[in-house]
C-alpha cells in the first residue's frame, strides 16, 4: 500500500520551510516507520529451496561421514582441530 505525501509551495515560502512541512507530513503518514521496519525482514522460503538445502545438508553429512571413516577428520571435534 503505497501513500503519497504532497507538498505546494504557498505564497513566498521558501525551500527550508516547505522541506520541513514535507518531513512533518511523512512523518505523520508514518512511511518511514513502515520502510524501516520492513527493512530486515525475511521472505518465506519456497518448498524447492528448502527442499535443495535439506538435500545439500545430507550430502555434506555424508562427506563428513566418509572422511571420518577414512581417518582425515577426528569426529566430534572442535572447529580448527582437523588433521
Amino acid at each position: 500500500m503505497a501513500i503519497n505525501v504532497e507538498i505546494k509551495k504557498t505564497g513566498n515560502e521558501n525551500n527550508i520551510s516547505i522541506l520541513r512541512k514535507f518531513s512533518k507530513r511523512v512523518q505523520s503518514a508514518g512511511l518511514l516507520q513502515k520502510v524501516r521496519s520492513k527493512r530486515y525482514s525475511e521472505r518465506n522460503m519456497s518448498e524447492a529451496v528448502k527442499k535443495k538445502k535439506a538435500l545439500k545438508s545430507i550430502k555434506r553429512r555424508e562427506e563428513i561421514a566418509m572422511m571420518i571413516k577414512m581417518g582425515k577428520i577426528i569426529p566430534n571435534a572442535k572447529r580448527g582441530h582437523r588433521r
